[in-house]
């Protein structure tokens, strides 16, 4: 499946702009949401084929945003992706756990945003 909307999802403007630079360039139509609520609600409406997902946010963190998007059945298939400068090896566990598919650590560099749209 080639991936062509991506939702990225992050409560810092540098990172949320960064990311969707490198999405945006990568030829990908790009939809963003600022924390796990709005995440949530964006994934049901734009129906993107992969979500970046920030897991230190405020209300919403993004481990409780993927679970809730992996029990819903409108949601559930979509891929997500942690983005996170949480990247020891019980956060990656931890992140498998919560139905993440990948943990792309803080910082990156855009080969690695662009791997992990490659990959699905």
């Amino acid at each position: 499946m080639a991936v062509n909307k991506v939702l990225v999802v992050d409560d810092s403007p540098a990172d949320l702009a960064n990311i969707k630079g490198i999405v945006s360039e990568a030829g990908c139509t790009v939809v963003t949401a600022t924390n796990g609520a709005e995440a949530i609600a964006m994934a049901k409406s734009e129906k993107p084929e992969l979500i970046f997902l920030d897991i230190l946010m405020p209300d919403m963190d993004g481990f409780e945003a993927c679970r809730k998007l992996g029990s819903d059945g409108a949601t559930r298939n979509i891929p997500v992706v942690f983005v996170t400068s949480k990247g020891q090896k019980a956060d990656r566990m931890w992140a498998h756990m919560q139905g993440g598919k990948d943990l792309v650590a803080k910082p990156f560099t855009p080969a690695q945003i662009i791997e992990q749209i490659k990959a699905f």
